[in-house]
């Protein structure tokens, strides 16, 4: 599976290393992705996700029910 964020939908960035000589070679910034486990109260059940730690972030402030139904109006969730 790729290293997609399940709720913000972010990925991994493009850019270069540089070096002192600014010699550019391309390379890959991932994102920071957990696997983390939460429980729905609504849907009494539990559900596992692979998020971001922007969007754990974002979970702790707002709650998961409130996150999720962001995730499915922005199509990231279904």
């Amino acid at each position: 599976m790729s290293r997609v964020c399940e709720l913000t939908g972010k990925k991994a960035m493009v850019g270069n290393n540089v070096s002192h000589a600014m010699n550019k070679t391309k390379r890959k910034f991932d994102i920071n992705l957990t696997k983390k486990r939460f429980y729905i109260p609504e849907e009494d059940r539990w559900i596992t996700l692979k998020i971001s730690t922007a969007a754990l972030k974002n979970i702790n402030k707002k709650g998961i029910s409130a996150v999720l139904k962001e995730a499915r109006a922005k199509g990231y969730y279904k």
